[in-house]
């Protein structure tokens, strides 16, 4: 555990990365709780991921986002099933939940009730609105939490409707990720002589504080409200993508005059002679777009990714999935890793003495309900029982 005393159960001799040692309790939901226990467990805690022990429609078999850690089946409405939770809980250093407000607390396993049994417990919630709020209790999804924090309204063409950016902004970046940096800095306070605490992690807090700059530069007058006219939102010519002679695209990303500069010296813009508008004014970006557009349309992507490749142009062929392990850089640098003859990205970041790596495939729900239990201090007539029982599966 945190604290350095003995954890009564554990998977040290697999573990590796900066948080070996560190217990975390997972208690089965999808999309952004899942991602942040696998962040967790990429960086080498020992994550025990406590499914149900009937299908719920949690996610799919195989999901990625349960890797690296193993997996025990529980009924969490029963007596006996919570008392299993919370012998866990009690060895743990952290527990990871993503339920709706008050649901834990009705099964007996809030944040009271675990901290009262683990006083140095760290209590991580994944919501979509928070734990209060005139939202709290509702539903929602990814897009939802977009559309009220403004980031919906910036992402798509001027002119036309937002567009929403899969579920990578709110539920990953905004949620899961906020929520396993909350857990790491709660783990380090404690460590450092706090108590136990809850962490209490909103898609909608992340989201907002992910759009920092962009409320920086809209106080400053250098963002337009409006969707599509900006520097970085598809707006400026030079920051955009392009279809090329065999329909993929190119992604163009030269900002600063130096690799525009560069971008126009390597593809000889514009064509046939044509003197080019200035790109300062925005006022010339439509006719620079044009422009640009007739260019890349004039080779494959290929052809440009070579003719670009390894200059500053700021240009990189839009890949799609199955390209993407291919590509030379992301291949040298080991960005997907096979594990069980499966490709998936590689944990990250990188650390230079506790490295990571992918040490368990997705496990199946109850995969190691006996393991687990016995480590936890469970004699096998206990567990022979609340398997008859149907406690656990």
């Amino acid at each position: 555990m945190v604290s350095g005393e003995p954890a009564p159960y554990g998977d040290a001799v697999t573990n590796e990365g900066p948080l070996t040692g560190v217990r975390v309790i997972e208690l089965a939901g999808i999309g952004p709780g899942p991602f942040a226990a696998m962040m967790l467990a990429d960086l080498g805690a020992d994550v025990v991921r406590v499914d149900r022990t009937t299908p719920a429609g949690l996610g799919i078999p195989g999901d990625l986002l349960t890797r690296n850690r193993r997996s025990l089946a529980v009924d969490l409405k029963s007596a006996a099933g919570r008392e299993v939770v919370l012998a866990l809980v009690a060895g743990a250093d952290a527990l990871l939940e993503g339920f709706r407000p008050g649901v834990t607390e009705r099964l007996g396993l809030g944040p009271d009730d675990c901290l009262a049994v683990n006083p140095r417990l760290v209590y991580g919630r994944m919501t979509g609105w928070g734990q209060d709020g005139p939202l709290a209790h509702t539903a929602g999804h990814d897009i939802d939490y977009l559309a009220l924090t403004g980031a919906l309204h910036g992402v798509g063409r001027a002119g036309e409707r937002p567009v929403p950016p899969m579920n990578l902004l709110g539920d990953f970046g905004g949620g899961g990720m906020m929520l396993a940096l909350g857990v790491v800095a709660a783990l380090y306070a404690i460590r450092a002589g706090a108590p136990g605490q809850v962490v209490d992690a909103a898609i909608v807090d992340g989201v907002s504080v992910l759009a920092t700059q962009i409320h920086a530069l809209r106080r400053s007058g250098r963002w337009q409200d409006p969707r599509g006219v900006n520097l970085l939102d598809g707006g400026a010519p030079f920051y955009d993508t392009y279809e090329c002679a065999d329909g993929r695209y190119l992604a163009v990303g030269a900002l600063e005059p130096q690799f525009y500069d560069e971008l126009v010296r390597l593809t000889g813009f514009p064509l046939d002679g044509d003197e080019a508008p200035d790109r300062i004014d925005p006022a010339n970006w439509p006719a620079l777009r044009t422009a640009w557009a007739r260019l890349f349309r004039t080779r494959t992507r290929d052809e440009w990714a070579e003719l670009l490749a390894g200059s500053d142009a700021c240009v990189a062929p839009v890949l799609d999935w199955a390209e993407a392990p291919e590509h030379p850089h992301l291949a040298a640098r080991g960005v997907f890793v096979d594990h069980d003859g499966v490709t998936q990205p590689a944990p990250a970041p990188r650390f230079s003495a506790t490295p990571t790596s992918v040490r368990r495939r997705p496990p199946h729900p109850g995969e190691h309900t006996d393991e687990v239990l016995t480590e936890a201090g469970f004699d096998p007539d206990r567990i022979a029982a609340l398997r008859a029982e149907g406690t656990v599966a």
